[in-house]
């Protein structure tokens, strides 16, 4: 079968250009939604009186057989095929003949293939959804875990103020919480409808475009037939939703490796998700922690990449746009293994609460003495001052501030009292920041009810626009 547009050459394609022009090695993983969007628009055609009910019932049954095919693996795709849409057409050319070639009626790959790419974003992002809930659950559920642990807070990387692990857990849920939102609006871009757009003009048949996005369930139509096949939006936030999640997971993954170190103790990682070294037998590296904390730089790579490959084209479809599926597909099967992986840490880890505990020095109190000087009646700048200079003169004479005897403080100041002893207790300093979105255990409490009811919800981007809208 000659490719569909060889009718105004005169010369066979270059060898290295047709090599070049093949996406099919990519896109094949769109032949489900090709076919779908296939069989809808045969059943518009008909609608449209450009098929009749036998031409429309011998195509829909060509393309159930194609899809049977692909489902099962046996689909041969021929070296001719340039892309996923000339191998359907072409085998469905070879199974009901020149009846095959009215189903391209008014309809060019260039909305073809935004339809047939929307429908694969909007299945990848709901199944990518479940696997962001899936995290978020492990982190919910260590925070329930690890209720009482307490945790040397770092801030520089330098131990800062004591918090509870639970606290630390929620910190890295509530970036995925975003991470849902972000999904959530790409898939409200991919929600879409492009075809009717033709190549750029629009078709001149009379396709009911609303039924068809009923009919494809999509929400809403696109509004410009020019606009609608150059569109990639929805694949710039699709990757920027993979770019920022491949971020949050590798300042995890960055964290847990150090907290799994000799010198740390904090956690030990499950067999299940460590590897050894060729050479020294006692090795237990965090291998899946150091990928998941790579994969973040080729991410960024892809989002930067597609956005190098849009800023210059002109209105309408250019071939250029045919590299956005190799960055969103390899984005997607990235984040479709990172997530489930990180998954898989978090519940089969163990915490070491008692080298957690070990590491909370006592000058991580210091802020709890500057606010007792403040409830003092000192102002905190000054109180802020005096306890450096008590930090400074610890480390000079080799002596925990929480050993100093009252004589010693009050050389700092006369408003240090015998109570100052009550200041050195880290969990009294936990329990102390009781705001919302504080470390207390209360606080803590209230923010794991808050994860739960966000958990609950269903990933609906209940804001996208209704099809019925834009009814004319």
């Amino acid at each position: 079968m000659p490719n569909l547009w060889g009718g105004r050459f005169s010369i066979p394609t270059d060898q290295l250009v047709s090599l070049l022009n093949n996406s099919i090695p990519f896109d094949w993983r769109l032949a489900p939604y090709d076919i779908r969007g296939s069989t809808a628009w045969a059943r518009s055609l008909q609608k449209a009186g450009i098929l009749s009910e036998e031409e429309a019932r011998r195509i829909v049954g060509g393309l159930t057989s194609i899809q049977n095919e692909v489902s099962e693996n046996t689909f041969n795709i021929s070296p001719q095929d340039e892309d996923v849409h000339s191998a359907i057409e072409r085998r469905l050319g070879e199974m009901i003949g020149p009846l095959a070639g009215k189903l391209h009626t008014g309809r060019s790959r260039n909305d073809q293939v935004m339809a047939d790419f929307n429908l694969w974003m909007k299945d990848s992002i709901n199944l990518l959804a479940q696997y962001l809930k899936g995290l978020q659950n492990s982190l919910l559920n260590r925070a329930k875990r690890d209720h009482n642990v307490i945790l040397p807070g770092y801030t520089h990387f330098q131990r800062a103020q004591p918090v509870l692990l639970s606290h630390w857990w929620l910190s890295h849920f509530w970036p995925l919480e975003r991470d849902l939102l972000n999904l959530a609006h790409s898939y409200r871009l991919a929600d879409v409808l492009p075809l009717g757009s033709g190549a750029l003009a629009g078709t001149p048949f009379a396709i009911d475009r609303l039924a068809l996005a009923k009919d494809l369930d999509f929400s809403t139509i696109s509004l410009n037939s020019i606009d609608a096949v150059a569109n990639r939006d929805a694949a710039i936030s699709f990757l920027f939703f993979c770019t920022a999640n491949s971020i949050h997971l590798s300042r995890l993954a960055e964290a847990l490796i150090l907290f799994s170190t000799a010198e740390f103790g904090f956690i030990e990682l499950s067999d299940a998700y460590s590897t050894g070294s060729s050479l020294m037998p006692q090795k237990k590296n965090p291998d899946p922690l150091e990928l998941i904390r790579a994969k973040s730089g080729p991410m960024l790579g892809r989002l930067t990449g597609l956005f190098a490959v849009l800023k210059g084209l002109p209105s309408a479809y250019d071939k250029d746009l045919q590299e956005d599926k190799p960055a969103v597909f390899g984005a997607a099967d990235t984040v479709s293994v990172l997530l489930p992986v990180m998954t898989g840490i978090l519940d089969t880890l163990t915490v070491n609460s008692t080298r957690m505990r070990m590491a909370i020095d006592p000058a991580m109190l210091a802020t709890e003495l500057a606010d007792y000087l403040v409830i003092k009646g000192v102002p905190f700048r000054e109180a802020h001052h005096v306890v450096g200079q008590i930090v400074a003169y610890s480390i000079s004479i080799d002596q925990p501030i929480d050993t100093f005897s009252l004589e010693q403080f009050k050389k700092f100041h006369p408003s240090i009292t015998q109570d100052v002893a009550t200041v050195f207790d880290p969990r009294t300093a936990i329990e102390k920041r009781s705001l919302i979105g504080g470390t207390s255990p209360d606080s803590i409490t209230h923010q794991i009810r808050l994860a739960e009811d966000a958990l609950s919800e269903a990933f609906i981007p209940s804001y996208t626009t209704h099809i019925i809208d834009f009814e004319l």
